[in-house]
């Protein structure tokens, strides 16, 4: 079995992604750390030859899920001023991206983020959602139909 940090160092930047896509770049790093919390202490009853990435994106998906729920039960407060950014992220284009993918159907969602962003193959898709590759690669076609209508809607 490998060492624990080099499963880190190699799908880090693909529980990222999920994690952003699904919780959004505000709680993305919260859901990055449990994810890999959860996959430290699962990691040592995790079966040899079994796929690490799919194993990842799928506790990074839950995570960010459970983020994403949390938010619904915090206490709002008054909202903060806004200051510009010297970067342009805050509300740049990937946040509204991120919004975008948020507001997809469920299975879209999910089909999208593991397809499109954690590059998880359509066969590995279907292990994931349940169904087959033949579904997985509607749902993520209907999810990338979806985002294009959403954007050509927006672009005057």
């Amino acid at each position: 079995m490998r060492p624990f940090e080099s499963v880190v160092a190699e799908h880090g930047a693909t529980v990222l992604r999920v994690c952003r896509a699904v919780a959004g770049p505000d709680h993305a790093d919260d859901a990055w750390s449990e994810t890999f919390l959860a996959a430290l202490r699962a990691y040592p009853d995790l079966p040899d030859g079994a796929n690490v990435q799919a194993w990842l994106v799928t506790i990074a998906r839950r995570k960010a899920i459970d983020t994403h729920r949390s938010r619904g039960r915090t206490v709002p407060i008054d909202p903060l001023p806004e200051q510009p950014s010297p970067h342009g992220r805050p509300g740049g284009w990937e946040r509204d991206l991120w919004e975008a993918i948020a507001l997809l159907p469920p299975k879209q969602q999910a089909a999208v983020v593991h397809h499109h962003i954690a590059g998880l193959p359509h066969a590995e898709v279907a292990a994931v959602l349940g169904g087959s590759p033949a579904a997985a690669r509607r749902a993520a076609a209907d999810g990338i139909a979806a985002l294009r209508r959403r954007y050509l809607e927006a672009t005057p």
